[in-house]
């Protein structure tokens, strides 16, 4: 009983510390076409970025815009997060 207890509790957390290490930016389908290069390092300039941003599904906008506000989340993301709070009312 004992061993069924810490299986069960170390595939609990498991399941809740996967989710939380990735990057949830890389689940965006339409992200590599805010950048200009396959690697996205480089981002497109802010007239190619404000076509991509509206040209993205409604969806990833929104998921876009609620991972830029968590300051945990958009620290790595700077650059970025900051094109789309600049555009997070352009619709």
């Amino acid at each position: 009983m004992r061993i069924r207890s810490v299986c069960l509790g170390a595939f609990a957390l498991g399941l809740l510390a996967g989710p939380a290490s990735a990057d949830a930016f890389s689940d965006l389908a339409s992200l590599p076409s805010f950048y200009s290069d396959a690697v996205m390092k480089t981002m497109k300039p802010m007239a190619g970025f404000k076509k991509a941003w509206l040209a993205a599904p409604r969806g990833d906008r929104d998921k876009m815009m609620k991972m830029c506000n968590d300051a945990a989340m958009s620290k790595p993301h700077a650059a970025f997060c900051a094109n789309v709070l600049a555009l997070g009312g352009a619709n």
